[in-house]
């Protein structure tokens, strides 16, 4: 679905599970940060707002529904946007740990990580070197030999558990060309449904890299593959972020962006919010004469239930 409406959805992912706390000191670590970032988020622009957990003690990713809990009915009584959480969380955790959040909130949307990948974050340590918490450089360490799991089974499970299960749909995060085809599996299994929301990142170490000649390959396959079953969005890591957003509202697609993918605004300056890089990302859809999408809208393009239909 080529986006012939010319509003582009904005998502905002607003902590992830990439980051750690003494890379910069306005990523948001406790439920209360995390409400209020992306409240902020929300009213710079952001319909979707894709949501992971931190432990509030030490910034460690966490996939405890109750830490979820502790920020998602703020988030769903201060903002109209819609919820996404997380089914990726951290490479160490179990299949079930990863979707046991969205068990719980029954959400309008998850996302979902179309295939197994090496994802490596160790290169940070060459750029970080004083850490606050003993858990970050060994967590950064052990992606050099971590693999972050989604098998068929491991997807399959989730269209199952939380798609049939819940109503919920999904922000398909395709980090190569193979997951592409590894989506349009599913769409051909009847397992998934149009609209896709099909979420194409680049600049992962492990992944495809951001490149615009791969941006418009993505876009391209997608297009052979989904032809107007789909809406596209387009993600990029670190510095690549907003250029590829750019580049991805050019081109009639949706984008992403927050402090989860980049924590830096410009060169050498870090985001001193989500709402900055939301804010930057609109005024430069808005300069190329685009709209932004509301979050009605979004819903209404991408086939969701509606926030009265989730359990937070």
């Amino acid at each position: 679905m080529k986006n012939s409406k010319g509003k582009v959805i904005i998502s905002c992912a607003v902590t992830g599970s990439i980051h750690t706390p003494s890379m910069s000191p306005h990523l948001p670590i406790t439920p209360a940060e995390i409400a209020a970032s992306a409240r902020q988020a929300y009213e710079a622009g952001a319909a979707i707002l894709h949501l992971h957990a931190r432990d509030p003690s030490n910034g460690e990713p966490t996939a405890d529904p109750d830490t979820f809990m502790q920020f998602l009915p703020e988030i769903k009584q201060s903002t109209d946007a819609v919820v996404n959480i997380t089914t990726g969380g951290a490479q160490w955790m179990t299949l079930d740990a990863r979707i046991a959040a969205a068990r719980r909130a029954s959400p309008e949307m998850c996302s979902l990580n179309m295939g197994s990948m090496n994802f490596a974050l160790f290169p940070m340590l060459e750029k970080y070197k004083d850490f606050q918490h003993a858990w970050e450089a060994p967590y950064l360490e052990n992606s050099r030999d971590g693999i972050f799991r989604n098998t068929f089974k491991d997807i399959q499970y989730i269209l199952h558990e939380l798609g049939e299960g819940h109503g919920t749909r999904f922000e398909f995060e395709c980090y190569d060309i193979g997951h592409l085809y590894s989506l349009a599996h599913f769409l051909d299994r009847k397992l998934v449904k149009p609209p896709l929301f099909v979420q194409t990142v680049f600049g992962i170490l492990g992944g495809i890299g951001a490149d615009i000649d791969n941006l418009n390959h993505a876009r391209h396959i997608a297009d052979k593959l989904f032809g107007d079953d789909y809406e596209w969005s387009v993600m990029a890591a670190g510095r690549h972020q907003m250029p590829f957003a750019t580049a991805g509202a050019i081109s009639g697609g949706n984008v992403r962006v927050g402090l989860e993918d980049s924590l830096y605004i410009g060169k050498g300056q870090l985001a001193p919010s989500n709402a900055a890089q939301v804010s930057k990302v609109r005024a430069t859809i808005e300069s190329l004469g685009l709209e932004v999408a509301t979050p009605s809208e979004a819903r209404q393009r991408l086939g969701l239930k509606g926030s009265s239909q989730t359990a937070f």
